[in-house]
């Protein structure tokens, strides 16, 4: 395995490991602050819009490239 196969099969792994300590920390926040149900709700739509930015970028610059 080269530096560019193992690049391509290790980058997704680990963003989705990024993303999904982050909803680890965004659910404790949540709790340690008694955000309640709808402050969850609140807190959780905020980061998957983050997460789909980052995805709808990531179709962008494969379109322009392509």
């Amino acid at each position: 395995m080269d530096y560019e196969q193992f690049e391509a099969l290790a980058m997704p792994i680990m963003i989705f490991a990024l993303v999904a300590f982050m909803g680890y920390i965004v659910w404790d926040l949540a709790k340690q602050s008694k955000a309640g149900r709808y402050g969850t709700l609140v807190l959780f739509f905020a980061l998957g819009l983050g997460v789909l930015g980052f995805v709808i970028k990531a179709l962008i610059v494969g379109q322009i490239d392509n």
